[in-house]
C-alpha cells in the first residue's frame, strides 16, 4: 500500500513538474504578425464567446472596428464591453445575426451594408456541434444550416463590399474532423440517416469545399480566402455532449484555451504574404494536409450549385 502510494505521489510529482511543457507543447502555433488594423472593419460571427471573442479582442487591440455578429445580443455585448474595456478600442459593436435563420442573415447584411462603406475582413467563426436531430427556420438539417448554408449566404451577400474593400480576407472556421466527413447528396438534411457526430463532420468538409471553390471564383479581384482548424479547444462548442465535456475536462492540460484557438484565424487574417495561398486549410498558423474529398474540385463545385439552390440565390 505504502509503495502503491509513493508511486503515485511520484507520478503526481513528474506531472506536476512536466505540466508547463506539455501546455506548452498543446498550445500549438502563434500568429505571429505585427499587423495593425486602424480604419480596418471586421465581422465575426459568433464573437460572444469562445474563440470568436478571443478573435474579436485581437483585432480590436490592433485597431480594427470588429462587429461581434451573434445570435444572443445581451451575451454580445457582455463580451463587447469587456473587450472595449480591455483593448480600449471603443470600436466594438453588436449585432444580431441569426445564422439558422436566412432571414437574419439578410436583415444583418441589409443593416450592415446601410451603416458601413467597407469590409476588410469577414471571419465565418460561429458553428454548432452534436446536435440531436432538428431543422433551422427554412428546413435545412441544423449543421448543413448554421454551419455552411447560413456562412455561404452571408458571405454572398457581403462579397461586393468586399471586393470594393480589397485586399481583403474571408476566413472560415473548420476542423480537422472534415477528414471522416462526406457530402451525402442524397441525403444533405439528414432525413434517411441521421448521426449528430458525423453531421457535424459533414457540415466541416464542406466548410472546406466552399473555401476551395470561392477562392477559385475570387482570383482576382483581391478578396483572398483561408479555411483554418483552430485546434481542439475548451468552449462551449461541445455542451451538447456530456461526454465531450467530460473528457475535455478530464483531458483540459492538452486541450488548448479560446486564446490558443484563435491564433490560426487571426494569422490566417492578419500575415502578410498569404495571397498565393488562397483557399487553403492552415492548423497551428501553418498550411496543413486535407482529405482527398476536400481536394475533389468536382464535389467543391456541385456543392456550390447545390446550395446555391437550396438558398435561392444566383451566384456565378
Amino acid at each position: 500500500m505504502l509503495v502503491a502510494l509513493g508511486l503515485l505521489t511520484s507520478f503526481l510529482s513528474f506531472l506536476y513538474v512536466i505540466a508547463p511543457s506539455v501546455r506548452k507543447f498543446f498550445a500549438g502555433g502563434v500568429c505571429r504578425s505585427e499587423v495593425q488594423l486602424p480604419g480596418k472593419v471586421v465581422v465575426i460571427t459568433g464573437a460572444n464567446t469562445g474563440i470568436g471573442k478571443e478573435t474579436a479582442r485581437e483585432l480590436a487591440r490592433r485597431g480594427a472596428r470588429v462587429y461581434i455578429a451573434c445570435r444572443d445580443v445581451l451575451k454580445g455585448e457582455s463580451a463587447a464591453s469587456e473587450i472595449r474595456a480591455d483593448t480600449k478600442n471603443s470600436q466594438v459593436l453588436v449585432r444580431k445575426l441569426d445564422l439558422s435563420d436566412t432571414k437574419s442573415i439578410r436583415a444583418f447584411a441589409e443593416s450592415f451594408l446601410a451603416e458601413e462603406k467597407q469590409l476588410h475582413i469577414l471571419i465565418n467563426n460561429a458553428g454548432v456541434m452534436m446536435c440531436p436531430y432538428s431543422k433551422t427556420a427554412d428546413g435545412f438539417e441544423t449543421h448543413l444550416g448554421v454551419n455552411h448554408l447560413g456562412h455561404f449566404l452571408l458571405t454572398h451577400l457581403l462579397l461586393e463590399l468586399l471586393k470594393e474593400s480589397a485586399p481583403a480576407r474571408v476566413v472560415n472556421v473548420s476542423s480537422v474532423v472534415h477528414h471522416i466527413g462526406k457530402i451525402r447528396f442524397h441525403d444533405l438534411q439528414g432525413e434517411k440517416h441521421y448521426s449528430r457526430g458525423f453531421a457535424y463532420c459533414h457540415s466541416k468538409l464542406a466548410n472546406v469545399l466552399f473555401t476551395r471553390e470561392l477562392a477559385k471564383r475570387l482570383r482576382g479581384t483581391g478578396i483572398t480566402t483561408y479555411v483554418v482548424h483552430p485546434g481542439i479547444v475548451r468552449s462551449e462548442l461541445v455542451r451538447h455532449s456530456s461526454l465531450l465535456c467530460l473528457l475535455w475536462r478530464l483531458f483540459s492540460l492538452f486541450v488548448k484555451t479560446a486564446r490558443e484557438g484563435a491564433q490560426t484565424s487571426l494569422h490566417c487574417a492578419l500575415a502578410e504574404g498569404l495571397e498565393p495561398l488562397s483557399g487553403k486549410y492552415f492548423s497551428d498558423c501553418k498550411r496543413a494536409w486535407v482529405s482527398p474529398r476536400a481536394r475533389n474540385n468536382k464535389m467543391a463545385e456541385r456543392l456550390w450549385t447545390v446550395s446555391c439552390e437550396l438558398l435561392g440565390i444566383q451566384w456565378e
